[in-house]
């Protein structure tokens, strides 16, 4: 049995959620997209491997990888069953430009993919999801200065729902991690929001605590997505509290 690395690399650019792909190599899947990914090779860890797809493109180096799941199939390759441990990231896609063969694809008007890796992708957007609703994002993947209205936007694209106004904004301010500049948009058509910038020290203080999430079960994230985002009794977690 062989085992492979998938990585599933999410990209935030012009207000979009994005994911990285590759065309198929599979003489029988021409035509389709995959993730990168390659056979982990003799003497090599898991994490090992996934930098090793990753290092060769300019803009993924340094990347905060997620191990995610393991998936089994057969038929994947030549040697008969194959097991692919996949991970993933969430990047700002303007740092890492791609053209050809990875190339960014929105994640709402993907191209053909392989089986296989659309349950991957799907299992790593699922974390990413639960990652939102535990941590705070958003440091490397808005512009230094940004209104609430921006980051709301984020949230509500990743989360795939619309959030209420007033708790996503209560909440991010229970939080203490912004800083308000004192500042306005200018020079856009509606009425200007306010400026706030990430408090480094004390974001990266809630994206390092211990997960409440990790061995929780699908119900149990559902219903605390329910409670956290919207508009309902919040219960008392750590990223909130």
């Amino acid at each position: 049995m062989a085992v492979s690395v998938d990585c599933v690399i999410f990209g935030w650019e012009d207000e979009t959620l994005k994911v990285l792909l590759l065309p198929s190599l599979e003489p029988e899947h021409q035509g389709c997209w995959m993730l990168p990914g390659d056979t982990v090779m003799p003497a090599e860890t898991l994490e090992a491997a996934a930098w090793r797809v990753l290092s060769p493109h300019e803009g993924l180096s340094g990347l905060d990888l997620e191990q995610v799941h393991a998936f089994g199939t057969m038929h994947r390759s030549p040697v008969g069953s194959l097991v692919s441990v996949a991970y993933y990231s969430l990047v700002n896609a303007a740092h890492a430009p791609f053209d050809n063969p990875l190339r960014w694809f929105p994640l709402k008007r993907l191209p053909p993919l392989l089986p296989y890796h659309k349950d991957i992708l799907d299992a790593c957007y699922r974390r990413l999801q639960h990652k939102v609703i535990d941590r705070p994002i958003g440091m490397d993947l808005l512009p230094d200065k940004f209104s609430l209205r921006t980051l709301q936007h984020l949230y509500e694209t990743i989360l795939d729902v619309k959030l209420d106004r007033r708790n996503f904004r209560k909440k991010f301010f229970n939080m203490d991690i912004l800083i308000d500049l004192n500042e306005e948009e200018d020079s856009v058509p509606h009425r200007p929001a306010r400026l706030y910038r990430f408090d480094a020290g004390k974001y990266d203080q809630r994206t390092k605590r211990p997960s409440v999430f990790n061995k929780c079960n699908q119900n149990t994230l559902k219903r605390a997505f329910r409670l956290v985002w919207l508009n309902e009794k919040s219960p008392k977690m750590p990223f909130l509290s």
